[in-house]
């Protein structure tokens, strides 16, 4: 019989493991769609790092969850909880910065307030 420490390790498992999959599909999807797209996009460069930065964030969301999940639930010490913060003070540094690359704007910023961005012509 499996106890809870057990089934919580089991359910941040796989949460690690969709984020990893999140982030390996994402770049997979972009980069078919950078072949597939690359001369009717004005910009295919960007709108490919712009997809990859979409899978990185998803698969980062996944493993943050784990993370709380696995620290929290199986071994809450004051260790644990202090990697963990760092671990999620990273992550979400990380994700801040994507999504700044990603729209162009803060998330806190409406998307009024986002510069314009100009594709330079040829």
């Amino acid at each position: 019989m499996q106890t809870f420490t057990d089934v919580i390790d089991g359910v941040a498992t796989v949460l690690d493991g969709i984020g990893v999959a999140a982030v390996v599909l994402g770049l997979a999807v972009a980069a078919v769609r950078a072949v597939r797209f690359w001369g009717s996009s004005s910009d295919p460069y960007r709108q490919f790092r712009q997809d990859i930065g979409r899978g990185i964030l998803l698969g980062l969301e996944f493993l943050v969850a784990a993370d709380i999940i696995r620290t929290v639930a199986v071994r809450p010490t004051l260790d644990g909880v202090l990697v963990l913060g760092l671990i999620v003070l990273i992550r979400t540094f990380l994700s801040m910065a994507l999504q700044v690359e990603l729209e162009g704007r803060w998330p806190w910023q409406s998307r009024d307030a986002a510069p314009a961005q100009q594709v330079p012509r040829d």
